[in-house]
């Protein structure tokens, strides 16, 4: 009995970690509520100082491109209900092209 509640409890501990509960969270959670959720803070943190203690240039330019497409997210999305205008694409075009530019020197052009 006792192993049957161990593994209720922790069925119910993990229940909020289901795909259908993240996928739901995240949908109606905002670009400001999700970087202040102290879980991603700590999680980007960790994952910066690794990618700096580790000298990984993959990792840091994935947390830069990671950064860069939420700020394209925040400012080149239309309201909802908004059709995608030409003023919405310019800073979608300009942050591609950023990252493409960036990760495209860092990894090709400059090489250790």
């Amino acid at each position: 009995m006792e192993r049957q509640q161990l593994i209720e409890k922790t069925a119910e501990a993990l229940r909020p970690f289901e795909t259908n509960n993240l996928i739901d969270t995240l949908q109606h959670m905002s670009i400001n509520k999700l970087f202040a959720n102290p879980v991603v803070l700590i999680l980007i943190v960790v994952i910066f100082f690794y990618g700096v203690v580790k000298r990984s240039k993959t990792v840091l330019l994935c947390l830069f491109s990671l950064f860069v497409i939420a700020l394209i997210i925040r400012f080149a999305m239309p309201n909802p209900g908004d059709g995608l205008s030409f003023q919405n694409a310019l800073p979608f075009v300009g942050g591609c092209f950023l990252i493409a530019c960036v990760v495209i020197y860092f990894s090709l052009i400059k090489s250790d």
